[in-house]
């Protein structure tokens, strides 16, 4: 069952809100390491009207707008004197010390509209996983969608505290945006997040108890009806061979 629910967009400020400073790079190929020791990131520009232009930048004044701009928030990319309206198109990372290697801008038209991958944040309680009748299980994570560079939004947070039983379920035609601004690229049909019936715990069976069918009495238990009681033999005795 599909549950109608409000769900907050959240959107960047317009264009000037996110500012970076570059320069041309005239390093290249094995000496980029250099650039990387003294805190400089390399990157490139590049866009439909333009060939690519080989940047650098510092890493801490990158990661310190990347941090709140992320892929959806629209950069004013300065370079030596000439400004770049840009997305973060690509960020290449070290897997090792998970520090950012080369970055790649793409130069966006503010009047084009873009194809952008937004994340989905879960918010809330559902009172179906606060009463353990269920556990609410987010089956998407990240939508595509396209808009133009100004709005798009930098993620869309869903509210699960209306998912009050097993089954209920929000799916993607059930997520507000601002239609005439923002389209979704997924199938509206497509499940976003539901409630799972909780996982019933497996029934271990005891193991039989002494004195059960088949297995012989212990030392002074008293034999069934019908059964011949064990020899006995005094102490010192040995059984004749």
């Amino acid at each position: 069952m599909a549950k109608k629910v409000v769900v907050q967009e959240t959107k960047k400020a317009l264009s000037g809100k996110y500012v970076l400073e570059a320069q041309k790079r005239e390093m290249f190929g094995r000496k980029i390491k250099t650039l990387r020791r003294d805190g400089i990131l390399p990157a490139n520009v590049y866009g439909k009207k333009m060939e690519s232009l080989a940047i650098q930048l510092k890493t801490s004044d990158f990661l310190k707008v990347f941090s709140e701009a992320g892929e959806t928030g629209l950069v004013t990319l300065n370079v030596d004197g000439s400004s770049y309206p840009v997305l973060v198109h690509n960020l290449q990372v070290d897997p090792v010390l998970d520090k950012p290697l080369h970055a790649d801008f793409l130069q966006v038209n503010l009047k084009e509209k873009v194809t952008a991958t937004v994340s989905v944040e879960f918010v809330g309680e559902s009172p179906a996983e606060k009463a353990q009748e269920g556990i609410v299980v987010p089956q998407v994570r990240e939508v595509e969608v396209e808009a133009l560079p100004a709005d798009l939004p930098e993620q869309i947070t869903v509210d699960v505290s209306t998912l009050e039983k097993v089954d209920d379920a929000i799916k993607i035609s059930d997520i507000k945006v601002d239609r005439e601004k923002v389209e979704i690229k997924e199938d509206p049909e497509r499940i976003v997040v539901s409630v799972a019936p909780l996982a019933k715990e497996e029934v271990v069976e005891e193991a039989p108890t002494k004195g059960a069918e088949g297995e012989a009495p212990t030392e002074g238990e008293v034999p069934a009806e019908g059964e011949e009681a064990p020899p006995e033999f005094p102490q010192g005795e040995k059984k004749e061979e």
